[in-house]
């Protein structure tokens, strides 16, 4: 499956997953062949990190990608592939690093400070690096960031957006002191501002609804980061970035980023006939085995923020419309065999995860899940007057038979494992399930974005904003709402708790949406990320991100 970045994040499904990096230890394997138990514990990651002297000047990074991003623009609806966020950090501006720790810090190659000015009104004083300049020459100034706003703020449909969270909420961007300062003020109190401008785009993108749409489809365009865009080869399936000479900050260790798409059967081989560096473990058994037998590879573990599940179609008209029928199906699915069966033998005692809004090892974390009971799923289904012909047959109500479409994605092992258990623990209970198999390239421009599916699997990457980040996912009106299900009270709660500046009561209130959502079941959680990747022993500070962002500056290979 493929993964997003949610503006959130969605994660290549159930396959490849996301990647972030700096600092800490991590998995190792276990005495039974499998890694050591994933205690869920964050704030640590495992990368081999290094100082920048013991890295190598040169040297390219192979990197796999699932697919070619869509669009490049990630503040775009069709840009918001995890992919893309791997293609693009590199390149963009971002005005927070995340950390191993789950916390930020502000990326002083863009701003030489960030700070809440004011709570009431709340203001937030951006203020720009004097060197930081997009490659055409032009300083990055307070209009980039204006321009940005007003794109991304809702105001203008014209702009297909992948999200407005936050950016609604700021009544005005002005200039401060002086052209390298903007300064942000809030109409309505943004508890999570921190996780606004994390891509930044040229003002001329922004300005134009076509050229924010459309113009970056094809390759990124004006760029400002340690690397910039030698090749876009579409037939070869390649993106080649080469360090930026013009980079004001510290340059670059590695000479290239080539970015390769991959099949995910074809991962192993291709590190083992050293055509790439490192591949995302994922949930794939036969990847993790089969990691252990290619030299000069080691497995880096951390706990990260990314899990596993599948989408509801509750549309209007949607087989699936009535959330009644919706928790009965969900209830009729034994996650904890789902999770055992797909990364059991790589992370004993993996237990299914319980939230849509916080993963297993945060503070916040509560499991609201309902637990399986495939009786309790059939008597509900039969109180729905979905009625059961005889064992093994699958129900109708009015004549309808209760067929569902599943959408997999094509030679993806992982999808095809999780959609064939649960297909067959749907028939249990008497419900149909037709797969649908989609490539990579199609899943989500022809299923998912234009809501052509049943059920569809696919994966979510966390960010360190839950409550933002979740917003456009579960809200009524969220652009990532594919199964478009919602209702008026989640989407209040949501406004309460980013409205509240208190870190614990809007965690609290984080966890009053969560019990929500599970009512409403919009989607099944299965899964939390095994955060293990097959790498190449010689790269430093890259590996197994947990919750940090990959330091591309800094990576590179072991010198000597």
């Amino acid at each position: 499956m493929r993964s997003r970045s949610a503006v959130l994040a969605a994660l290549a499904a159930t396959a490849a997953l996301v990647l972030a990096g700096c600092g800490g230890v991590g998995g190792g394997a276990a005495p039974g062949g499998g890694l050591a138990p994933n205690t869920g514990e964050q704030g640590v990651n495992d990368i081999n990190e290094l100082p920048r002297d013991q890295v190598q000047d040169g040297g390219d990074l192979r990197f796999p990608l699932d697919a070619l991003p869509d669009n490049y623009n990630r503040n775009q609806v069709d840009g918001t592939l995890r992919d893309g966020k791997f293609v693009m950090d590199p390149l963009m501006p971002h005005a927070f690093d995340a950390l191993a720790d789950g916390t930020v810090a502000v990326n002083t190659d863009y701003f030489t400070s960030i700070e809440l000015t004011s709570e009431n009104p709340q203001v937030v004083t951006y203020t720009i690096n004097p060197e930081a300049t997009w490659d055409d020459g032009t300083p990055i100034t307070w209009v980039d960031l204006q321009a940005q706003w007003q794109a991304q703020n809702g105001t203008n449909e014209a702009f297909s957006v992948a999200g407005t969270t936050g950016y609604e909420d700021i009544t005005s961007v002005e200039r401060g002191v002086d052209d390298k300062q903007a300064v942000a003020t809030f109409g309505t109190v943004f508890a999570e501002w921190s996780s606004l401008f994390d891509n930044i785009y040229p003002a001329s993108t922004n300005t134009d609804p076509a050229t924010f749409n459309t113009g970056w489809q094809a390759q990124p365009l004006t760029t400002a980061g340690p690397f910039k865009v030698e090749t876009v080869d579409a037939t070869a399936q390649t993106i080649t970035l080469v360090r930026n000479d013009a980079w004001w900050g510290e340059p670059a260790k590695l000479d290239r980023v080539i970015y390769r798409v991959v099949e995910r059967d074809a991962l192993a081989d291709a590190l083992a006939n050293n055509e790439i560096d490192f591949y995302a473990i994922g949930s794939s058994v036969d990847l993790f085995q089969r990691s252990q037998g290619i030299p000069g590879v080691e497995v880096r573990q951390a706990a990260e923020p990314t899990y596993n599940h599948i989408t509801f179609n509750g549309g209007e008209g949607a087989i699936l419309a009535d959330p009644a029928l919706r928790r009965a199906i969900a209830q009729g699915i034994d996650r904890q065999v789902v999770t055992e069966a797909l990364i059991g033998q790589i992370v004993p005692d993996a237990v299914p995860l319980g939230s849509f809004l916080y993963t297993e090892g945060s503070a916040n974390y509560v499991d609201h899940a309902p637990a399986f009971d495939a009786a309790a799923a059939s008597t509900a289904l039969d109180g729905l007057g979905w009625v059961s012909p005889g064992e093994g047959q699958v129900r109708t109500k009015d004549g309808q038979p209760l067929n569902l479409r599943y959408i997999t994605t094509a030679g993806n092992p992982i999808s095809e494992r999780i959609s064939t258990l649960i297909q067959a623990q749907l028939a249990a209970i008497g419900v149909g399930v037709e797969f649908v198999p989609a490539s990579s390239a199609d899943l989500f421009d022809q299923y998912v974005t234009p809501g052509n599916f049943d059920i569809v699997g696919f994966g979510w990457s966390g960010t360190p904003f839950p409550v933002t980040s979740t917003r456009n996912i579960y809200s009524t009106t969220g652009d990532q709402n594919y199964g478009s299900i919602g209702t008026p009270e989640i989407d209040a709660l949501y406004t309460q708790a980013l409205g509240e500046l208190d870190d614990t009561a809007r965690n609290e209130l984080g966890n009053q949406i969560d019990e929500l959502i599970w009512e409403t079941m919009p989607q099944l959680p299965l899964y939390q990320s095994t955060g293990a990747y097959a790498v190449r022993s010689t790269l430093a500070n890259f590996g197994a991100p947990g919750n940090a962002d990959i330091d591309y500056v800094d990576s590179g290979f072991t010198a000597g």
